[in-house]
């Protein structure tokens, strides 16, 4: 096996390895659980990225909705995941798994995802409240809750 070989099944661990991913369509979650969706045209040393005709996908059960962002600059360090969108596979999503909304009915879907949010939040609450009283759990005093 010669150098060139060698240098050519390296496999990337830093930003170098999406070189690959420069104006392909992707699908990034972040860190606050926001899912974005665009084409990638840039991005640095840290990953920061820059996505060109964006959506923010927003979920409510198995029904989504499309909110349109334009370009978006993403700092890396609150990226997720980043992950190519198979452009075949993406139009034979099955309903059972996902339905969209259409665009005019986004209102009523971002309400329901506030108070599914809230509800969730007040269920967390109500959990680590029995798990500090109960069990004996210390309370979180970062006070950001991240988890990533």
């Amino acid at each position: 096996m010669d150098a060139q070989e060698i240098v050519s099944n390296i496999a990337f661990t830093t930003s170098g390895s999406l070189v690959d991913c420069v104006d392909k369509k992707m699908v990034v979650l972040l860190r606050d659980g926001k899912k974005l969706i665009g084409v990638l045209r840039s991005y640095d040393q840290f990953a920061n990225l820059v996505l060109q005709d964006t959506i923010e996908r927003v979920y409510v059960g198995n029904r989504y909705g499309d909110i349109p962002r334009g370009v978006f600059l993403v700092r890396g360090e609150n990226v997720v995941l980043l992950g190519e969108i198979d452009l075949d596979a993406e139009d034979e999503v099955p309903p059972s798994i996902a339905s969209p909304l259409p665009p005019n009915a986004l209102p009523q879907l971002l309400a329901a995802r506030e108070a599914e949010l809230e509800s969730k939040s007040r269920s967390d609450a109500r959990k680590a409240e029995i798990l500090r009283k109960e069990r004996g759990f210390c309370v979180d005093k970062s006070g950001d809750g991240d988890l990533y």
